[in-house]
């Protein structure tokens, strides 16, 4: 994690810049869903405490603002993610399950980018699952994709050294860290298929190539294993992406833009950064300009798989492939 606290994220959409400039004077307690927050309260040593609802905390464009005055007091982690990113559903448990466990050290704040597109823009998710904190309203970048837990307690760790560099130690208390009754234990989660577990180990440790394979190993055996094929398209994308930062495929587009393979790689990157519409849009152009070159074949494959990692019946993949349609026949 880099220790250089940057003053704001550059783009648009939500501006950050005016949080650099705030005092880490103390501020009020948010309050939510469930109950009110009381005011801030002196802590000890470590610095002030405040109540609040959760240690997990859904945020929205329009709730931004006031979930932010917190990062005066302790380091907010923001998990940005998509119903349809399947490392989101990797990642996001590990990270509330570590939250959990610094005890009101740091408060995680959950963004899905497509229903809040002013918060995904403004912290630049060029892909997701993305991860970044706020200290002191200023924005730390932490890291992208899905990483083991063991990282993430460490990231989180390097965090909370950075916050207290800057003044940032308190703590906030929430219910569910009380120990008012016994905890209830969580339902045991899904068995993986004996058949999955190659490729589901080969995608958590990051070996995509080796995940692709094991996938297409098990569609070969079972042509109708739905989950295999949903997985499949998953891993395939970010495969594609590996290696590469958002910056080469943005300047290797714009240095290419006959290259069929550079083109795709950003609808690639569009789409795994929550600009779904910007993906589709991207790929039936490309289309539209080619339809009579052999290479259309290859966006119009494109463009089907990117169908199955949105979900059919997404309302964007119905637009897309009304308007494809029309340019096939």
């Amino acid at each position: 994690m880099s220790q250089q606290m940057p003053n704001y994220i550059p783009g648009g959409g939500i501006d950050l810049s005016h949080l650099a400039a705030r005092e880490r004077a103390p501020q009020q307690s948010v309050s939510g869903e469930g109950g009110q927050a009381a005011a801030p309260s002196p802590g000890g040593a470590g610095g002030q405490v405040v109540d609040v609802p959760s240690l997990v905390i859904d945020v929205t464009d329009a709730t931004f603002e006031q979930i932010t005055q917190l990062s005066g007091v302790v380091p907010i982690v923001f998990d940005l993610w998509a119903d349809w990113c399947q490392p989101c559903k990797t990642l996001s448990p590990i990270i509330e399950k570590v939250t959990r466990e610094f005890d009101g050290q740091l408060l995680l704040a959950k963004v899905d980018v497509d229903a809040n597109p002013g918060l995904a823009q403004a912290f630049q998710a060029q892909s997701i699952p993305t991860v970044v904190a706020l200290v002191g309203g200023r924005p730390v970048p932490l890291f992208q994709g899905a990483v083991p837990e063991q990282q993430v307690r460490e990231f989180f760790t390097q965090l909370l050294q950075l916050a207290a560099q800057n003044g940032v130690s308190g703590r906030v208390n929430a219910p569910e860290g009380e120990e008012t009754e016994p905890p209830v234990e969580a339902p045991a989660e899904p068995e993986i298929p004996e058949a999955h577990r190659a490729a589901v180990e080969a995608a958590e440790r990051g070996d995509y190539a080796g995940a692709v394979a094991e996938w297409e190993a098990v569609l070969q055996k079972s042509p109708a294993d739905a989950e295999a094929r949903a997985a499949l398209v998953q891993v395939r994308l970010l495969h594609r992406l590996a290696g590469y930062s958002a910056d080469e495929i943005r300047g290797a587009a714009a240095e290419h833009p006959t290259d069929i393979d550079a083109q795709m790689r950003v609808a690639d990157l569009d789409l795994s950064g929550g600009h779904v519409e910007d993906a589709f849009l991207r790929l039936l152009d490309m289309y539209a300009q080619r339809a009579a070159d052999p290479e259309a074949a290859a966006i119009r494959e494109r463009l089907l798989e990117l169908f199955e990692v949105v979900g059919v019946a997404d309302p964007r993949v119905s637009a897309a492939r009304a308007k494809l349609a029309n340019l096939l026949y």
